[in-house]
């Protein structure tokens, strides 16, 4: 399955995310206090050591779990290109907060049980994640090695698998917190779906965080800008750029193949890359506004 374009492309809270979590996780491996951040009851329920609660969703406890955290971060980004850098913040505050909800749940009921903690890290938001990758994505080929069978989701599976169990159930917990984060996002509570951050939150969010968002976004937004206000353009307007510009484009079978991997229909793929002159990010743009 393809994830999309390379790189962090209409995903700017995708890189942010990465950024963050992988700096702050070196940082902490560094001075030797990776597991000084796990989440336990004698720590937040006894000590109050809340400040746990925020970092513990960001720091990675070791090596492994960075990399496999990070990759599934990375990839999952064709989900902030579904639904919009806004509505994708919300999904994460959400998963958040309730998966760590849950797991002071565990905790108050488990007590001493688990006495070094959960592992920190962002399993709420990665494994919440799994819920749309399983129910929306489709699988796009199979194959077989030796007598077992795959197909392009099963690597993601296999990612998850490995960080799910990286710790036991030390691990195990949180991932499964964030399963059931996912499930609640999917079931739409307080119509969760429809909400979105207010502007002036947004946008400072975008200035605080601009320095790790602004390459070559100008010229991206700027170039998405003209195409869009192509796309919007009166019928025969359209027609006459459309003359200016080139003749009928012919849609490239790497975006036909991402857009069909973000689980639209090939036809309606087609149809959309030939509007929007092969924009990958337009012509999802298109197919989500004819589906509301």
């Amino acid at each position: 399955m393809n994830a999309g374009p390379s790189g962090f492309q209409h995903a700017p809270v995708t890189k942010i995310l990465v950024l963050l979590c992988g700096a702050v996780s070196i940082i902490a491996a560094t001075q030797g206090r990776p597991y000084s951040f796990n989440l336990s009851y004698q720590a937040i329920l006894k000590k109050f050591h809340l400040w746990r609660l925020l970092t513990s969703a960001f720091i990675f406890s070791s090596t492994s779990e960075l990399i496999f955290g990070l990759y599934l971060l990375y990839y999952f980004r064709v989900f902030e290109r579904q639904i919009g850098s806004n509505k994708y913040s919300v999904f994460i505050l959400f998963s958040t907060i309730f998966s760590i909800l849950f797991e002071l749940a565990i905790l108050t009921g488990l007590k001493d049980t688990i006495s070094s903690g959960l592992v920190p890290g962002p399993y709420g938001i990665i494994f919440s994640l799994f819920v749309p990758f399983f129910l929306d994505i489709p699988v796009s080929t199979r194959f077989q090695i030796f007598s077992f069978r795959f197909s392009d989701k099963s690597f993601v599976y296999l990612a998850g698998l490995q960080l799910l169990l990286s710790s036991w159930k030390r691990s195990f917990i949180p991932g499964i917190c964030g399963v059931l984060a996912g499930l609640l996002y999917r079931a739409n509570i307080f119509h969760i779906q429809r909400i979105k951050l207010p502007k002036l939150v947004s946008s400072a969010v975008s200035w605080l965080f601009s320095p790790l968002v602004s390459s070559g976004s100008s010229t991206t937004s700027t170039r998405r800008t003209r195409r869009r206000e192509t796309i919007n353009a009166p019928l025969g307007q359209q027609f006459q750029q459309d003359r200016l510009v080139a003749p009928a484009l012919v849609p490239s079978e790497e975006a036909i193949s991402t857009l069909v991997s973000m689980g639209f229909d090939r036809s309606s793929a087609t149809q959309a890359l030939r509007q929007a002159r092969n924009d990958i990010g337009a012509a999802a743009d298109l197919l989500l506004s004819n589906q509301l």
